[in-house]
Order: C-alpha cells, then structure tokens, then sequence
C-alpha cells in the first residue's frame, strides 16, 4: 500500500512537472516570436534609414526613384517685408512709386495718399555643388509689384532667375538668366521703390546669357570686362512685339577699372553701352526697324569714411525698356481720333544723377540725390514728355539689426511738349523688417 502511494505521488508530480514545462515552452516561444518580429522591424528602419541617407548623398543630376524632402545643397532664404505710406500734392505716375509727375494741364494739384506692401521682397541664393575649379550657384527672387492687380491682391513679380558658373583661378564666369543688365549697374539708395528710374538712371532686369572676365593689373588695380546677349524688350503691336519680331538679341558690354586714387577707398570707372533692334510692322519709307542704343559712364568712389559718392551718365536712343527718354522709346504715329496707326522716329534723350550715402552714424544713415533726364522735343508729340527731374533726401533709422524706420523728402518735375508742365512734392515713410 506504501508503495502504490509512493508510485501514485511520483505520477501526480510527474504530470504537473510536464505541464509547467509544456507552459514554460509555449511562453518561451511567444517570445521569441515576438523578439524576432521586433529585430525584422527595426532591420527595416534601418534599411530604410540607410537608403534616405544615401539617396541624400547622390549627386545632383542622380535618381534612385526617391525625392529628399529638402535639396542637398546650400540654399539661404532672404528677404525683407516693407510697409510704405506716402502724400503727394500732385497725382503721378503710378502713386505707389513715382516716375513722374502727371500732365496737369487738365488736373493741377491734385493730392494722393498711398499705401502698400508690394515691395515685400523674398529671395534664394543657392550654392553648389563644387566640381574641380567650378564653382555653381544661382539665385531666385521676386516681389509683389506685379501688374494689373488690385491694391490689396498684389500680385508676384519676377526679379531674378539666374544660375552663374565660375572659375575661380580663371577669374573667369558665365551667368544665363534673368538679373540686372550689364549697362549703368549702380542705383541710388532710395525709399521710392524705382530708384531714379526715368529720372536719369537706365538700366534694368531681363534675360540673358552673361561672361564676366576679371584681371589684376597689379596689387590695387584690376579690370573687369563684361559682355551679355540679352532679350530685345519692345513694344506690344497687336499680337507682335517688336523685340521678338527683330529676330535676335540685344547685345550689351563693359569694361570698368577699380584703381586707387583717393585714400578712403579704390575708385571703380566703367564704360558700357548697348544696341538692340526692334521691328515695327507700320513704319515709314517702308521700314520696321527701330535701333536701341546706349553709351553710359559709372562711378563709384568713396570720398570718407561714412561718405560714398555714385554716379551715372547716359545718352542715346529707344530707351523705354531701359527706363531711359522718361519710358518713350519710339514716337507713334496717330489717327485724328487718337488711336496709334503706326510708329515713326526713334526718341532721343541724355541725363544721369548723382547721390551721396552718408553713415552710418550710431543707428542712423542718410542718403541724397538728383536726377534728370532729358528728352529731344523734336522726337516727341505734344502732350509727351520732355523732362523729368527729381530731387531726394531721406534719413534711414536702425531700430536693430533686422528692422528700420525711414523718412523721405522728394520734389519732382516733369515738362510736357505743349501745355501741362507738372510739379509734386512727395512725402514717404518705410517701415522695413530685414531677415
């Protein structure tokens, strides 16, 4: 009986033995399982990992079928946002900047208020990448100052769009693109957002292919030659404008000497023109050809520490689409009810200006100017523009680094070829948050 309890104790403890193993097994599978899944997954992310890694890596120009989230090379985002308020006593063209003041002879004195943020400026300088002695970059920015909006529904405007190669030890690049002209490359500091245009100072924005060749003549003395084929800009005829219809580009060149002669800082003297051709379907003695040309002089020459003088002078012909002739390129020919049946002359026209930086002094700098620009009467109508002058001061306040306050004082004055010769006298604030 002993012994049957005996082999009795031994079964019981034997079964329950084997169930607790049999549930340790299956619990120690369950784990398993679950540590494998978790090594498979976090294998995966790396994976994963590794491709984005990788993908980021490749160089520009490469696909593995993925797009990074962001480019994998230098690109810098500037801009500023600007408020401007400005009275005028008389109305002008176009109010929230000036170009000129308004015919009066049929509105004398008639004030305006404006008020805008079009010249918001946003902007990417890209950088890269470097292969060998080249160097690559670009630049993209635009503002709001583009046309046929509402005031408070301003609509973007492209300002530059350009990529530029350069070899360094060359001293030697090639700019294709959009971005400012070769021609008279200065601008006076100014509020107004035109910067003296048709008052003296030509040159703009368009596109164009660009080479650029600098050379040191000794240890303070260098000379940059430039030269650009760039877009003819004419005028709209219908469904032709005369700058495509020409059938070739424009061509623009300088050469300018940086040497020393005052102590404050190296002089830089430059010389530039251009010509462009444009054609005309209506013009008389049976042909539609209207040249655009240019002779200019630049300089900039630091006169004292917190004194820079700049300087432009110009002369020449059809400089509408260069902001030169008060924005009159060629004289249209009109029916007796008004309308423009043809074209006739090109418009003759000279001028520049001159302005002084001043500062900073603390947190305040100034700045003030003229600029004149002046019409041959004999190639123009009655009724168009003659002469434009302004005159400019203004005092520019640092609240810090990033944000500035300004005041601007102008006198504008525009003569017509008949009656209506116009005066304005403009008063401009800005308020400017730089980043």
């Amino acid at each position: 009986m002993t012994r049957m309890k005996v082999w009795s104790v031994f079964v019981v403890l034997t079964a329950i033995g084997s169930s607790c193993w049999a549930q340790s097994n299956a619990d120690l599978a369950r784990e398993n399982t679950a540590l494998q899944n978790r090594v498979e997954n976090l294998e995966k992310q790396v994976e994963n990992l590794s491709a984005r890694v990788g993908q980021e890596n490749e160089p520009l120009g490469t696909t593995s079928g993925k797009t990074p989230l962001w480019s994998s090379l230098d690109i810098q985002f500037y801009g500023y946002i600007k408020a401007d308020a400005a009275y005028d006593d008389s109305r002008t063209t176009s109010g929230n900047f000036v170009l000129w003041a308004d015919n009066e002879a049929q509105r004398d004195d008639d004030d305006e208020f404006n008020m805008t943020a079009n010249e918001t400026r946003l902007g990417f300088l890209i950088n890269g990448p470097k292969d060998g002695n080249m160097e690559t970059s670009g630049r993209v920015e635009f503002d709001f100052f583009g046309n046929y909006a509402e005031e408070n529904k301003a609509k973007i405007q492209m300002r530059h769009a350009y990529m530029q190669f350069l070899w360094p030890q060359e001293q030697f690049s090639i700019l294709a693109g959009q971005t400012w002209d070769v021609i008279s490359p200065l601008n006076p500091s100014t509020l107004n957002y035109t910067v003296l245009w048709g008052v003296g100072n030509i040159g703009y924005r368009r596109p164009q292919i660009r080479l650029t060749k600098d050379w040191d003549l000794s240890e303070e003395t260098s000379l940059r030659l430039q030269g650009a084929v760039a877009r003819t800009i004419g005028d709209d005829e219908g469904t032709t404008e005369a700058g495509e219809d020409a059938g070739f580009p424009s061509f623009q060149g300088r050469a300018a000497l940086t040497f020393p002669w005052l102590a404050q800082g190296p002089t830089t003297f430059g010389v530039s023109g251009h010509w462009g051709q444009e054609e005309y379907d209506e013009m008389p003695s049976g042909h539609g050809e209207a040249d655009s040309w240019s002779l200019n002089l630049d300089l900039l020459q630091p006169l004292c520490e917190k004194m820079t003088l700049k300087a432009e002078l110009f002369t020449g012909e059809n400089l509408n689409a260069y902001f030169g002739g008060i924005i009159q390129g060629v004289r249209p020919i009109k029916n007796g009810a008004g309308t423009t049946i043809g074209y006739d002359n090109e418009i003759a026209t000279k001028g520049g200006w001159v302005a002084l930086a001043l500062g900073p002094w603390d947190k305040w700098s100034f700045n003030t100017g003229i600029g004149i620009d002046d019409v041959d009467a004999g190639d123009v109508n009655v009724g168009q523009r003659t002469l434009n002058r302004s005159i400019f001061g203004n005092a520019i306040y640092a609240l810090n680094k990033h944000a500035d306050v300004g005041l601007e004082l102008s006198h504008w004055r525009t003569d017509y070829r008949g009656d209506g010769d116009a005066d304005d006298f403009r008063v401009q604030a800005a308020f400017k948050y730089k980043f």
